[in-house]
């Protein structure tokens, strides 16, 4: 492809990039200006079906979920020559596993950082029934951004073979017995060659990058593409913490929750990951939840559910026992007052138990939920019931 080439509303500029399916160009629409990414496939495999369908199913699956955790598709089409293309937006930035490269590996906050991005935007192509599958270090990419925790952006890249869960059954892109995927970072039902996959599968990619990010390796490496399936299906992955000594045994229980060979045994939903690495990451840095959660352009986390990360046949590597909630979205004004006196009340009543215990303040009611922030409304709290009144001092005379 010539600088200069005119395909769809877009002028081509110099190529960014290039692999076996085809190459990677700059480019400029011709009447706004705006600059993008042209992705084109080769002319062979222009002429291949099932390839174009997997080509723009990328295109269909990206503009369905709409999230800034994922790269944009503004256009696609066939260009004059036949070759498939994808017009994108442009990312300025770092791949991942560039960045994994130049560093061998990253520290746990930033580890957790990305990871907990990577989750929530997953969670709302989840939310619209997409389920990514190829799930690694080179398909996310890191641009700053002022907005988020960090000054950057992690963004989900490649949705080529993206399965979308509502399609009707036949129409899928694998066929029973045919794997499609990075065995690296495959989840066990994957290399089985299952076709049934759902959001589960993604879980599991996404803690084999967390401990790729964490110790510098995937959890297993072989010779052969055979041996390392029989590792994905049958063994028991590495732990971080015995890899990299001094990492916190949180991130143990973690990962090896994520990397569950049976996928009801990892987290429910990507939401529940994106929790659980938000309560690990607030711990590394000692900062609470709150401090850290994105809600620009995030789907807002549910509820903290009971011992969210606890593995039930590891107790040594649960959370402390501990389950805090996560801050959610603003509730309505009326209530911001009840929520800040249910606030005040739970710390005095935690002193006050110290005080009289002597030590540490038990309690066997939940913790509340942290706020986002924003000026609470004055007042009593709606419901509560009303301040007795003072006793009269003795030998006083009764009021009116």
């Amino acid at each position: 492809m010539n600088a200069g080439t005119i395909i769809g509303a877009y002028r081509v500029g110099d190529k960014l990039g290039e692999g076996g399916m085809g190459a990677v160009y700059r480019a400029e629409h011709t009447l706004l200006g705006r600059e993008a990414a042209i992705k084109v496939l080769l002319p062979s495999l222009s002429n291949n079906a099932e390839i174009v369908s997997r080509f723009f199913n990328e295109a269909r699956a990206v503009t369905a979920i709409a999230d800034p955790g994922i790269v944009q598709i503004y256009d696609f089409g066939h260009h004059t020559d036949g070759s498939a293309y994808l017009v994108m937006e442009l990312l300025k930035g770092e791949a991942l596993d560039v960045r994994l490269e130049r560093l061998g590996r990253l520290a746990p906050a930033d580890a957790l950082r990305i990871m907990r991005q990577c989750a929530t935007a997953l969670a709302a192509a989840h939310q619209k029934g997409i389920v990514h599958r190829d799930l690694k270090p080179e398909n996310v990419f890191l641009i700053g951004d002022a907005a988020v925790t960090g000054g950057e952006r992690a963004k989900i890249l490649d949705f080529g073979i993206a399965k979308l869960t509502h399609d009707a059954p036949g129409r899928g892109l694998t066929r029973t017995g045919t794997m499609i995927g990075t065995p690296v970072y495959m989840s066990p039902e994957q290399c089985s060659g299952a076709t049934n996959l759902d959001h589960r599968a993604d879980i599991y990619s996404l803690g084999c990058v967390l401990m790729c990010l964490l110790t510098g390796a995937p959890p297993f490496a072989a010779d052969g593409i055979g041996a390392l399936i029989v590792a994905q299906l049958r063994e028991t992955p590495p732990a971080p913490s015995t890899r990299v000594p001094g990492l916190p045994r949180e991130l143990d229980a973690l990962v090896a929750r994520c990397l569950a060979k049976r996928a009801d045994d990892r987290f429910p939903s990507m939401l529940d990951l994106a929790r659980a690495l938000a309560e690990v990451e607030a711990r590394v840095l000692g900062v609470p939840v709150h401090a850290i959660i994105d809600f620009a352009g995030a789907p807002a986390l549910p509820p903290a559910l009971p011992a969210a990360i606890e593995l039930a046949a590891s107790p040594p590597t649960t959370l402390g026992g501990e389950t805090r909630g996560i801050a959610a979205p603003l509730p309505p004004r009326r209530w911001r007052g009840a929520i800040l006196a249910a606030l005040g009340a739970s710390v005095a009543g935690a002193a006050l138990a110290m005080v009289l215990g002597g030590g540490a303040a038990a309690t066997s009611q939940p913790a509340p939920r942290a706020s986002t922030g924003g000026v609470a409304d004055a007042g009593a709290p709606l419901d509560a019931p009303a301040p007795l009144d003072a006793p009269a001092p003795l030998d006083a005379p009764a009021p009116p």
